[in-house]
């Protein structure tokens, strides 16, 4: 039987604390016992990533007991837990994973196994090299060596939204016919989510791969308690992206294979292609209009 590893993100306009027990986070995923190959949370802080890793059992981690409760406040956030399939316990294997370009902290967390990753997507410089022997970091480093000439070449601003999101969807769509490929990755401004495929409650590898919940300044604050994840009860913009729905009462969405979305400060900001439309990747803003290519800020109060 594939494993399968746990995803979980936030995006928010406002920095909140955000706590997690791992293991309940992973049994909402119908995964019981302790979970042996490792976890890890990317808390993004002014800047830079507060990026704590273990490649041991959550449930025998001090740190992850004191995280439950002491997490600090951020509005982009990711976290892993790991069932591995390549590589071995090591933190150098564990997710997420990090690396900088443009003077910014970029993050990543892979649920999948894609054998042949290596072949179907060569290197071509140095510039970002495996520490580990993961599908997933080596997966990391393809997507940044591709979004390298943005980043490069923006003169210290950070590239469009829309042009980051055309290189990470076709990223994706180049390699998760090698495998299950969900994905969060961010990079400090943006949080981008890649839905694929996911082995089922029976047993079968089908989408959807992830789930999105996007929540307004409006709306009450979504209480998560149950499902491990432990949030500061403000009403704001907020975005939550996980494995399955981490509430039963929530209008959660499961995510379109193929579709890769941008969320930024809490916000549906943006949405690329799925595999149910063939050919070029079509960026369509969230909430625009089918077919209007017109990217515009939200306005907040």
């Amino acid at each position: 039987m594939q494993v399968v590893c746990e995803l979980f993100a936030m995006s928010s306009r406002y920095p909140t604390s955000v706590g997690f027990s791992l293991e309940t986070l992973a049994q909402r995923g119908g995964h019981d016992g302790p979970h042996k190959d490792g976890w890890g949370v990317a808390y993004y802080e002014e800047g830079d990533v507060f990026l704590l890793r273990e490649p041991s059992p959550a449930a025998e981690s001090d740190l992850v007991r004191f995280m439950e409760v002491n997490g600090p406040p951020s509005s982009l956030v990711l976290s892993h837990i790991r069932l591995a399939t390549l590589g071995e316990l090591a933190l150098r294997n564990t997710q997420p994973f990090q690396r900088e370009l443009g003077g910014r902290v970029h993050v990543f967390a892979h649920n999948g196994n894609m054998p042949g990753v290596t072949e179907a997507c060569r290197l071509r410089t140095d510039r970002f090299t495996p520490v580990g022997e993961t599908d997933s970091e080596f997966a990391f480093c393809c997507l940044l060596e591709r979004l390298g000439e943005l980043w490069d070449g923006g003169n210290g601003k950070v590239p469009p939204v829309e042009a980051r999101l055309d290189v990470v969807a076709e990223l994706a769509a180049s390699l998760r016919s090698l495998g299950p490929f969900n994905f969060v990755y961010a990079d400090g401004d943006a949080l981008f989510v890649h839905a694929h495929i996911r082995k089922q409650d029976d047993g079968i590898e089908r989408p959807p791969g992830l789930h999105l919940l996007v929540r307004s300044s409006n709306e009450e604050a979504v209480d998560l308690t149950e499902s491990g994840v432990i949030l500061a009860p403000l009403a704001q913009e907020l975005a939550l992206v996980a494995s399955v729905p981490l509430t039963d009462d929530e209008p959660w969405e499961p995510i379109a294979q193929g579709e890769v979305i941008a969320l930024k400060q809490g916000v549906d900001w943006a949405r690329s292609g799925t595999d149910n439309v063939r050919g070029s990747q079509v960026c369509i803003p969230a909430d625009s209009g089918e077919g209007q290519a017109v990217y515009s800020e939200p306005e907040f109060a």
